[in-house]
């Protein structure tokens, strides 16, 4: 395990200032570990009762503030017991009756005017106190936090840790979200601490780790293989180590291929980190930001969509800087196998029928193929696809992954404002010669809509671009006409033959 606390190193100063502040990342990323090392570490040096405890139990109690109360307040007792407080540092046992709405500050008062040191109080999970009670208990927190300076006992340090940034909070008590108040205790949204990603060194670093205790050796490029599928997200860096020591048995030194296994065994397997992400996806607010990422469009600029797109990084499906793109390759495939499965559905075609007497892979075939189901399906699937916008994009995804996942892989790229999709099917099979081979073909996919110019010329060169950098002769361009005036369904599923800019033939499908 890494050392969690050199993650946060702020959090330190900002205790020793008395600031309440928030700490927030997405879902497993050491967000727990790091608060509890540091509440030990602060007990330790004698001047601080510091507690970090959960307030998940409290996430029923929604708008019943006082049973919200009760259970928070449960919750702080027996985590101080269970921390090992010494007698004198304890809460009062029993809490100071006190008038539903009120019983956080004046439970917190009592303790902080008994106890012969500061108090710091790490709320864990703030994220499951809903509705009235968490604005109740964001209220009391303002309240006690302003009366501090008027001489009442109050903790000198509070620490919100949750998926959420501060102008979230705030905007739950009432306050303007971007509008600097210095009489609240959430005026600190550039201390706002986001819990970061590991980097290359660190993940090699934690796999270090694994070696001298075991011996077993993480190779430079299966190290740098990880961090590329994983961009330092600590759940996947600890899955693809646990995947491939534990559950796929490898015990001499790990390399870059089986790194590239384990990745599809996760993907496959969809373990709980990652089927509660998807799980996300239909969510107004998630596809509000994830439709445009999906379909490589424009999204609409206006509040509501600043609202979404800060709620969607704070989750960590999106990368915290532009441009707007998925967070790392994993979740990238995970999305689109998540969103193409109801389409995948209506696919009833053999993947084993599209390999070949020489062991590669039939790709003029499943465009064949995909022409004929689009002509007999498409139609229906986009209607009922939630993601309109990216409907074509995701049901060709769902074509390839039901014909080519049995004994290949797909690489895909997308991004906001691309206005295209890239594909690249890679096939392994054995060569004449028993030398191991890899067919690669490469697509691109992009939208001709409404009122907009043919979209060829354009995906010719952008085509050319992406062979160029995969160094491929050839490709396949295709082109989904969501124009009113498009073909009737039946005519649609042409070919064409294309030069790209720099001369090479590439196939064209319009769809």
């Amino acid at each position: 395990m890494l050392p969690p606390t050199p993650r946060l190193p702020e959090a330190r100063a900002l205790i020793e200032l008395d600031r309440y502040f928030v700490v927030h990342a997405p879902r497993q990323t050491g967000k727990t570990t790091g608060l509890r090392t540091l509440a030990s570490e602060l007990m330790a040096e004698g001047d601080i009762a510091a507690l970090a405890f959960s307030c998940e139990r409290a996430k029923v109690a929604r708008d019943d503030v006082g049973w919200g109360e009760s259970m928070l307040l449960d919750s702080i007792r027996e985590a101080a017991e269970r921390s090992g407080l010494p007698k004198r540092l304890l809460p009062p046992d029993p809490w100071p009756q006190a008038t539903p709405g009120s019983r956080i500050i004046t439970a917190l008062s009592e303790w902080c005017r008994r106890s012969p040191r500061r108090v710091v109080l790490f709320f864990d999970e703030i994220d499951a106190l809903q509705g009235d009670s968490l604005v109740s208990f964001l209220c009391q927190l303002r309240d006690g936090h302003n009366a501090r300076p008027d001489g009442q006992p109050f903790p000198t340090s509070v620490i919100l840790c949750g998926l959420r940034d501060v102008r979230d909070y705030k905007a739950a008590v009432g306050a303007d979200p971007d509008r600097r108040n210095p009489t609240s205790p959430f005026n600190i949204v550039t201390e706002s601490l986001r819990l970061g990603d590991f980097t290359a060194d660190q993940i090699g670093e934690l796999y270090g780790q694994h070696t001298e205790a075991t011996g077993q050796e993480f190779t430079k490029d299966a190290v740098d293989r990880v961090f590329e599928l994983t961009q330092g997200q600590p759940w996947l860096v600890n899955a693809f180590a646990h995947e491939i020591t534990f559950k796929m048995g490898v015990t001499g030194a790990v390399t870059a291929g089986q790194v590239d296994e384990a990745k599809e065994r996760l993907i496959r397997a969809r373990a709980v980190h990652l089927d509660s992400l998807a799980a996300r996806l239909h969510e107004p607010r998630v596809k509000r930001v994830m439709e445009p990422v999906v379909a490589g469009s424009f999204p609409d600029l206006d509040p509501a969509f600043s609202e979404a797109l800060s709620y969607v990084r704070d989750l960590g499906l999106i990368k915290q800087k532009p441009p707007l793109k998925v967070a790392n390759p994993i979740y990238r495939e995970v999305i689109l196998r998540v969103l193409g499965d109801p389409a995948e559905q209506y696919m009833m075609a053999d993947p084993h029928g599209f390999v070949m007497r020489d062991g590669r892979f039939d790709m003029e075939r499943l465009l064949r193929e995909f022409v004929v189901f689009w002509r007999q399906h498409g139609e229906v699937i986009v209607q009922q696809e939630g993601y309109h916008e990216a409907a074509c994009q995701i049901i060709l995804m769902a074509f390839l992954h039901r014909l080519v996942n049995g004994g290949g892989y797909l690489d895909r790229e997308y991004a906001a404002g691309t206005k295209r999709l890239d594909v690249l099917v890679r096939w392994p099979y054995t060569g004449p010669d028993g030398e191991r081979l890899v067919q690669r073909e490469a697509m691109e996919l992009k939208v001709w809509r409404a009122g907009k110019e043919d979209p060829l010329p354009e995906g010719l060169a952008q085509l050319d671009g992406y062979l160029d950098r995969l160094s491929l002769t050839t490709g396949v361009l295709v082109i989904f006409d969501r124009r009113p005036e498009a073909p009737p369904w039946s005519q649609r599923g042409t070919f064409d033959e294309a030069t790209t800019p720099s001369g090479r033939q590439v196939t064209v499908l319009r769809g």
